[in-house]
């Protein structure tokens, strides 16, 4: 299982009407028009790197397109990579590049006797706290070539779409149009890390009471509870505690209260078993670098720290630990 980011991303945009939310604020108006959205559905289809899939997850969504110069009927493939890592990948572009080629081999097995394959589009959701996305968002500029466009001509082309929370105003994230509780992960995604967290969530209450509101709202705010209880301290705890009792009665607030204070003791317990696999790497001479260490701290698997835990024991080296095929 991977960490909260990722699971509120993944409830959150795994539902199509949610997930359309999203691509309708990133994709071009003319693809958006050209879009059948009530065909969009999710694929049961994972791109991810073997050894990644412990800790990430990937989403990918497919719709038809309605008229015009693709023929009616025409697939397209929509690949949705929510990307939450806490440093930017400079290599992002390769990494998306790939996938594209890996869901590509698989159409192909699926359809051998078609000359053409959908189009697949690749986006990026980000909001890491080193500030906005600075790594090259096209495969051409990973290359150490001359600048003459003879030679570009000679190199992989592709460009993934991103969206970038970071350097989105709250303003703008609230006014963007989707169902409450994407507006609300938009907003929690962005300010997550921040110190101004519990100083904002009040300000997010009327937001919070449509969550509630709607169909299934006590599980949603379940999980913006959830998330709020792994990435925020003491004073954002409070202050999401002050806006639950605002939203809904006061013993549905309390039991989601006591549930939630259930998971911050679980919480502890798996920091205390992060920190110990970072001791024993370290005491056995076993480098690992931020973006594993990160990995292991942001992991909200208590199973899976075990393993690693075990695995730690005995390792000569990192992917003794963290490779998912290690025994």
């Amino acid at each position: 299982m991977s960490g909260p980011h990722d699971r509120l991303a993944r409830y959150t945009f795994g539902h199509p009407e949610r997930a359309a939310a999203e691509l309708r604020a990133v994709l071009p108006e003319r693809i958006i028009a050209a879009v059948d959205w009530s065909s969009l559905r999710q694929e049961q289809i994972s791109v991810v790197d073997e050894a990644l899939k412990e800790t990430q997850r990937d989403l990918l969504f497919s719709a038809r397109l309605r008229t015009g110069r693709l023929r009616t009927g025409r697939q397209v493939w929509m690949y949705v990579l929510l990307e939450h890592q806490s440093s930017v990948d400079r290599w992002m572009a390769w990494r998306m590049l790939r996938y594209v080629l890996r869901l590509g081999d698989k159409w192909r097995e699926e359809h051998p006797k078609s000359p053409r394959m959908p189009v697949i589009i690749p986006l990026v959701l980000y909001h890491g706290e080193e500030g906005t996305w600075t790594a090259p968002r096209r495969v051409e500029e990973l290359y150490d070539v001359p600048e003459e466009e003879e030679w570009r001509e000679l190199v992989p082309r592709m460009k993934y779409l991103l969206d970038d929370l970071t350097a989105e105003k709250e303003e703008a994230l609230r006014a963007r149009p989707g169902p409450a509780l994407v507006r609300l992960t938009w907003l929690l995604l962005r300010h997550g890390r921040s110190e101004e967290l519990a100083e904002r969530l009040p300000e997010w209450t009327a937001l919070f009471a449509e969550v509630y509101a709607a169909p299934d709202g006590a599980d949603k705010l379940g999980r913006v509870m959830r998330y709020l209880l792994y990435v925020g301290g003491q004073e954002a705890h409070e202050a999401a505690g002050q806006v639950l009792h605002s939203v809904m009665d006061e013993q549905r607030a309390e039991e989601l209260m006591r549930s939630y204070g259930e998971e911050l003791i679980e919480r502890g317990r798996v920091q205390e078993r992060a920190a110990l696999v970072l001791r024993i790497l370290a005491a056995r001479g076993v480098q690992v670098g931020e973006e594993a260490r990160q990995r292991i701290l942001t992991c909200m698997d208590l199973a899976l720290l075990e393993r690693w835990f075990d695995r730690a024991l005995n390792a000569t080296t990192l992917s003794d630990v963290l490779d998912a095929r290690a025994q």
